[in-house]
């Protein structure tokens, strides 16, 4: 078992859990647009190109190297932006159209399951019963706070949805920790965006986009908060975080997107939280300190089997 990075660790822990607050509080934010009319694609589509746009302009004007990937980096990156960046959000929405909200993100974080599942058993990795121990203690914490023992009527589309949300968000983490052994954040992410907007324009082209359903300056603002503060920032965090913890790790600690997202629910709308919805916020927490506790053996955990910060250079073409 490999000896930890300590203060690497503790770093991709930290911007995991940034991550996934952001991301809560973009939820609250968004969903102000979706009741204003803007539908959940159309809201997909804009953060992603509006993500990419300002990476590109950003790397130009600082490191426009980072641009640059070697030819067989390029269907890995095409995948991981078409099968993880913009599928997680088209399959999540049709989820939560056809499902209950709660059921919806129960299935979507099966994500943590399926990269030990894959670990184990394609990879043949040796995990330890802790590290299953802490995923269970979160997803089973997760099920209570979304109240998804309460599924009502079930839709067979809204299930496959949902199981594909987990799939693509596994393929999420686990292609973003692979990228991160030979490329920087930055081009990961610059790639990833650019496949993905490439997806959405294909599927929604933005000359057919409704601006008749944003509403002046505040739903300026809140289309700037969700491109910056709801995609690029916290998908930024993440895709760094991968870089210093296994994706397997960073998708347990992830459980606490469902239990932040009620937290500013009650917050910023007044939604009220029930006793078992804070004994499961009790439980994930609990299984991300257990996860965080543990002696990390990256060899074993990692989906690219060895340390996770890449070297500094990078081959273009």
């Amino acid at each position: 078992m490999r000896r930890p990075l300590t203060g690497r660790t503790a770093i991709g822990y930290g911007l995991v859990v940034t991550a996934v607050t952001l991301w809560s509080l973009n939820a609250s934010i968004a969903r102000t647009l979706l009741d204003d009319g803007l539908s959940a694609l159309r809201l997909s589509e804009l953060r992603s190109l509006g993500a990419w746009l300002l990476l590109v302009a950003g790397v130009c004007a600082v490191r426009p190297a980072l641009l640059r990937v070697d030819r067989s980096q390029v269907p890995r990156l095409a995948f991981l932006g078409i099968a993880g960046f913009a599928a997680v959000y088209a399959t999540y929405f049709v989820a939560i159209e056809r499902l209950q909200i709660g059921v919806a993100l129960t299935l979507e974080y099966l994500a943590p399951l399926l990269l030990l599942g894959y670990l184990w058993l394609v990879l043949g990795r040796r995990l330890s019963a802790a590290l299953w121990g802490a995923m269970a203690v979160s997803l089973v914490g997760c099920f209570l706070v979304v109240r998804a023992y309460d599924p009502g009527s079930l839709d067979a589309l809204g299930v496959a949805a949902g199981i594909g949300a987990a799939i693509s968000y596994a393929i999420y983490l686990g292609g973003s920790e692979r990228a991160g052994a030979h490329l920087e954040p930055a081009t990961t992410l610059v790639w990833a965006f650019g496949f993905a907007s490439l997806f959405w324009i294909v599927v929604q082209p933005p000359w057919s986009f409704p601006f008749n359903e944003l509403d002046g300056a505040g739903d300026a603002l809140r289309v700037g908060f969700v491109i910056v503060l709801g995609t690029l920032v916290p998908f930024a965090c993440m895709v760094t975080a991968l870089r210093h913890v296994p994706a397997a790790r960073a998708a347990v600690v992830a459980t606490l997107e469902p239990v932040l997202s009620a937290l500013f629910a009650y917050l910023i709308h007044d939604e009220g939280l029930a006793a078992i919805q804070i004994a499961g916020g009790l439980m994930v927490l609990a299984g991300v300190v257990w996860v965080q506790a543990q002696r990390p053996d990256i060899a074993a955990e990692s989906v690219s089997g060895g340390d996770l910060v890449p070297p500094r250079s990078q081959p273009g073409v």
